[in-house]
């Protein structure tokens, strides 16, 4: 049946595509740590606001705190940084490509952990759909790199690998460790929950990179606030897209809400071809026809 989870996600992964576009923008004018840094920072006060307007304005109640809540939101903020570090370290590798390749598994990981630690079950329709998409994100991927599937199997044993590996299991355990955060939350309904949970995250997320960047690249936070027309933008887009994915994961298993969440792969590949006339080769269309086809069975699963 259809939810409003859906549309919440796809709104989410819109903004998330936004965002790594205009985070892509602005990495000339900083390091990589600190264009990294401005989706937490920049966002933080906007979840702010969010929570106090619904507390003083809309009448919410904050929920209370709970050690579960606060070890889930600790565990989803530090896996999330540790995801960023990871990938810009596997782009460093001879064989990232393939590395890369194999942190699109992050689908799978994210339904074996969803089960282990919340109880999330994926329904055979849904194991399917997944299975599917993810073959549908890897021919993507092999498609607009030199990775074939020979390099793929007789890879498998190297570092890019496992590296890719963990990588995809880093961004999984945060999605999985956030929903936790908000189910964790007993009181209040859906968006308080959302709202309160990413604001402690972002707030965690800030202070514990912000701690980083002043250790290691102490002239990046003086640059950061230089530009803050461009990373205000990349702000208000990460906040946007992360109230989407927060409320999502609330109302939804994990799992599902990525699976869906790959329609920002369709943005891209739209983008690709209207505003840059990029040509398109079969396999491209090929991954992207079963990414669709993934998506379509999710909504019909969910």
């Amino acid at each position: 049946m259809f939810s409003y989870w859906i549309p919440i996600t796809v709104f989410a992964a819109f903004m998330q595509n936004l965002r790594s576009a205009l985070q892509k923008h602005i990495k000339g004018r900083l390091s990589t740590g600190g264009a990294a840094y401005v989706r937490f920072i920049y966002a933080l006060p906007l979840a702010l606001i969010l929570l106090w307007t619904l507390v003083s304005q809309f009448g919410y109640a904050l929920p209370g705190i709970n050690p579960a809540f606060l070890i889930y939101c600790l565990l989803g903020s530090l896996s999330q940084i540790l995801f960023t570090f990871i990938l810009l370290y596997l782009f460093s590798l001879r064989n990232f490509a393939v590395g890369t390749t194999f942190s699109k598994t992050e689908i799978v990981q994210i339904a074996i952990l969803g089960l282990i630690l919340l109880g999330d079950e994926v329904s055979l329709m849904g194991v399917g759909a997944i299975v599917v998409g993810m073959t549908g994100v890897i021919i993507l991927s092999m498609a607009q790199t030199s990775v074939t599937w020979a390099n793929l199997a007789t890879s498998l044993f190297e570092k890019s690998t496992l590296v890719g590996l963990i990588c995809g299991a880093f961004l999984g355990a945060s999605v999985v460790f956030f929903r936790g955060a908000t189910l964790a939350l007993e009181d209040g309904d859906v968006l308080i929950r959302a709202s309160f949970s990413l604001a402690v995250a972002l707030v965690m997320q800030a202070v514990m990179m912000g701690g980083y960047l002043l250790l290691r690249e102490p002239g990046q936070m003086a640059l950061l606030f230089r530009h803050w027309k461009p990373a205000g933008a990349v702000g208000i887009a990460g906040f946007l897209g992360s109230i989407g994915w927060f409320t999502a994961f609330t109302l939804q298993n994990a799992a599902y809400v990525r699976a869906v969440g790959q329609i920002e792969l369709i943005f891209t590949f739209i983008a690709s071809i209207m505003f840059f006339k990029e040509k398109t080769s079969p396999m491209e269309l090929a991954g992207i026809a079963l990414i669709m086809v993934a998506i379509v069975a999710i909504m019909l699963t969910g």
